[in-house]
């Protein structure tokens, strides 16, 4: 695997190598790495442990190292999920397919340093708020990309504040939303929500800051509400509070084309791509 230089997507793949350290512990098998929970809760992104090449490592990812990998993901019983960068291991899809594992992109957009990210107008009554680890609506915002996300693509759907109540009240019996509070309290997890007046959240997304970077993630709408600018405003509000805090790498995936769009206007350019594992579970 070769070194990148000091570039942007230096700097974003230290934070894929780094970040899950927060909430992991990393395996070495030799290039690779994986990154297994250091107890219960929802795991940063592809699933509660991933593959990462090694920064440090120049070594050639054999079909062995990939089979060792996914051995102890299956004894510690959670997704074999292996995730990416792909500039950083061009030649690690080939072996990850090699295998039988299909291989999914996720484009990356990144704001220029320099790059104002002006708020976004808010319909009549929405209000943009950043959550607490005790906030009434973090239930509800927890539950909210579960159906954003089931309903894909921009339009209008179904699923509203009654099927929003009963995914917050799933989350808060499993003991999801518990084990999110503490991750919120370090600052860990900056979660952001656009909400009705009646407090429902209608749009949400978080960040996880690391050493001057982030990555913007888990945007996503209640059906009922799409049409109204909300992603982009909540993309806009993350964006912004992480630059108010420090931050100067901000970048995001989508799998959507409709919805890099969306984040085309607010200033973000395109800036590698991610590889995944096909149908592995949705960064969280």
């Amino acid at each position: 695997m070769r070194r990148m230089s000091d570039s942007l997507l230096a700097r974003i793949e230290r934070y894929y190598a780094s970040v899950p350290l927060l909430f992991a512990d990393a395996e070495a098998f030799g290039p690779l790495r994986l990154f297994v929970r250091k107890e219960p809760g929802s795991p940063y992104y592809g699933g509660p442990s991933h593959a990462q090449p090694t920064a440090e490592s120049s070594g050639i990812v054999t079909v062995a190292d990939i089979a060792r990998v996914r051995a102890r993901q299956r004894e510690l019983g959670v997704p074999e999920s292996f995730e990416w960068l792909a500039e950083a291991a061009p030649t690690l899809r080939a072996r990850i397919e090699a295998v039988g594992l299909p291989v999914d992109e996720r484009p990356l957009m990144a704001l220029d340093p320099d790059q104002p990210v002006p708020p976004q107008a808010l319909p009549d009554g929405v209000t943009m708020r950043v959550l607490t680890a005790d906030d009434p609506a973090l239930p509800a915002t927890l539950a909210l990309p579960r159906l954003a996300f089931a309903s894909a693509g921009t339009a209008v759907g179904a699923a509203g504040g009654a099927e929003l109540s009963a995914v917050a009240e799933e989350l808060s019996a499993d003991g999801t939303v518990e084990t999110t509070r503490p991750g919120i309290r370090a600052g860990h997890k900056i979660l952001i929500a656009a909400l009705a007046e009646d407090g429902t959240p209608l749009a949400a997304g978080h960040y996880h800051p690391a050493d001057g970077t982030t990555e913007i993630g888990g945007v996503g709408t209640l059906p009922t509400a799409r049409r109204r600018g909300l992603a982009a405003a909540v993309t806009a509000a993350l964006a912004g509070h992480a630059r108010d805090h420090g931050v100067r790498t901000v970048f995001l995936a989508y799998a959507d084309d409709r919805v890099a769009r969306i984040y085309a206007r607010l200033g973000f350019r395109a800036a590698g791509v991610t590889l995944l594992i096909a149908d592995q579970p949705a960064r969280s």
